[in-house]
């Protein structure tokens, strides 16, 4: 990803370049995002096309992902902000959901915070992998199946992601519960100082041998109710999103008053690494790019 200047209305966007193969995850990622126009917590998605050797991809400029700001507040977020990025999240996932898309990669490096007026709402982002759980045709929903290739990132994958199987809606709401409780734990039982060299097995292997009790252990049990009732979940069942969000609303009546529903997570100037700049693109409603670029969140299908 990269951050690019219009010239037309000399206002900053985000690029997202891909290079051109037989198929296009950006093609893709911008006919979801089309279907999604208009949710909260939805990027808008402005231009997609070729440039030279390129599939461009051309978005709203957002703020930093969760995963700089955690780094830079000591990898502590108040309980406040953890319920708040909750229920944002949860009625993103519903939205989501609501359109018969699962998005597949919930973690904190596809979350960012707006800009601006939106400095306050998260948006989910890189619908990359997203696919959809309701077939239009037949109007039933996608069969169950095992022999899936672990296409997530395996910290915040459900078990069943682990194990192969075609994932769900529930499977979506288990990666923000695992994310909220590293955000307020600090960290979780299968994440070590040396986080890049875990494999995917050791990982699912702690996962099953942690219990629930031990993970929310010392924080509170809306946390462990959250777990439980996603884990409960069936691969076809309709998640009770009313159910998730009273859990995160009684929590949320714990916290001394005033209690604003606004996240309290200031936006420092997070280090970035800078990165080549992208080709320039010749359309005249199309992007410039403006040296250095700042990457914004780096795709792994990028």
């Amino acid at each position: 990803m990269y951050r690019a200047r219009n010239i037309i209305k000399n206002d900053a966007v985000a690029v997202k370049l891909e290079t051109i193969t037989h198929s296009s995850s950006v093609q893709h990622e911008y006919n979801i995002l089309k279907h999604l126009e208009g949710g909260i917590g939805i990027p808008c998605a402005l231009w997609f096309g070729r440039e030279s050797t390129y599939h461009a991809l051309i978005l709203d400029l957002l703020g930093p992902s969760l995963h700089s700001l955690f780094l830079s507040h000591s990898q502590k977020f108040s309980l406040e902000t953890v319920i708040n990025l909750g229920d944002q999240l949860l009625s993103c996932l519903k939205y989501v959901h609501s359109h018969n898309y699962i998005h597949g990669e919930i973690k904190p490096q596809n979350i960012v915070l707006g800009l601006g007026n939106t400095r306050h709402t998260t948006f989910i982002i890189d619908f990359s992998i997203t696919k959809e759980f309701w077939n239009m045709s037949t109007s039933v929903h996608i069969l169950f199946h095992q022999g899936q290739c672990l296409t997530g990132t395996p910290t915040f994958e459900s078990i069943n992601n682990h194990l192969g199987f075609e994932p769900g809606r529930c499977d979506d709401l288990k990666s923000p519960t695992y994310m909220l409780i590293y955000f307020f734990q600090g960290s979780l039982p299968w994440l070590t100082s040396d986080q890049e060299k875990l494999s995917s097995s050791s990982i699912l292997k702690c996962k099953v041998n942690t219990t629930i009790e031990d993970l929310c252990y010392g924080i509170p049990v809306e946390f462990a109710t959250i777990l439980i009732y996603t884990r409960s979940l069936a691969f076809s069942e309709d998640p009770n999103y009313n159910h998730l969000h009273s859990l995160l609303c009684t929590l949320h009546s714990t916290l001394p008053a005033p209690a604003a529903c606004l996240l309290d997570i200031n936006q420092p100037g997070v280090p970035i690494t800078h990165s080549p700049s992208p080709p320039f693109f010749n359309k005249p409603c199309v992007i410039e790019a403006v040296p250095p670029c700042l990457p914004l969140h780096r795709s792994t299908c990028v």
